[in-house]
């Protein structure tokens, strides 16, 4: 039975792959206690690279995991291992650190994308989910040709941004701020405060043509 076009069309806006709309259901599996990740990050000079073991199956990782590209029919889902760290309905995908305390920042570029999600994420977050629908994930994303700052699926406007080759994000994790950055002024743009209660990924939501991520950078002076 075709879905209702106005059923297709939040569907869309939410960010729900078309693939994942035809994959079978699969019994919900349990994350862990513990998860393999790198190391936890204290300070703004995250080292980070994407998680190919989170990559939703229609996302492909490159330039040695610090890429990913969107792919409409992606990879059989039966083919990709099933394991609980990776997303199975959405098109996300986890860097591999973690965050707990400090200032920590990072860009993005976003240039060959027109609808894409940034920010961070619980690290425990339930797989069947995605970044921005739950209250344990806040992002920036774009879709449609604007900007917003969304979580527990409340989208925001965030105004006066246009649509720059690439953006920054700073975290400050005690302040409880996930703040959107112009790196040419640089300035903060927009900042959404949360009271963060556990550790955090890097986390991306991306629905057409790819991402590049910078990590390892100074946060850029002024923004505090």
């Amino acid at each position: 039975m075709a879905m209702p076009t106005g059923a297709a069309h939040i569907c869309r806006l939410a960010g729900r792959t078309v693939s994942s709309l035809s994959v079978r259901h699969r019994p919900a599996v349990s994350l862990p206690a513990r998860r393999c990740y790198l190391s936890t990050s204290t300070g703004n000079n995250l080292q980070f690279k994407l998680d190919e073991r989170t990559a939703h199956s229609s996302l492909d990782l490159f330039k040695k995991d610090t890429a990913v590209i969107y792919r409409m029919l992606g990879l059989d889902p039966t083919r990709v291992q099933d394991n609980p760290e990776r997303f199975r309905d959405w098109a996300v995908v986890f860097g591999n650190e973690k965050i707990s305390s400090g200032r920590s920042y990072w860009e993005v570029t976003v240039k060959k994308s027109q609808e894409f999600r940034v920010g961070v994420a619980d690290s425990l977050m339930s797989r069947d989910g995605c970044v921005g629908t739950n209250n344990c994930s806040w992002v920036f994303g774009y879709a449609q040709r604007k900007w917003f700052a969304m979580t527990s699926n409340k989208i925001v406007p965030v105004t006066l941004v246009g649509k720059p080759d690439r953006v920054g994000i700073l975290v400050d994790y005690e302040a409880g701020t996930l703040a959107l950055v112009d790196i040419e002024k640089p300035r903060i743009i927009h900042t959404l405060r949360v009271q963060f209660k556990a550790p955090l990924c890097p986390a991306f939501g991306l629905w057409d043509g790819e991402l590049l991520t910078h990590s390892g950078l100074e946060e850029p002076d002024g923004l505090k």
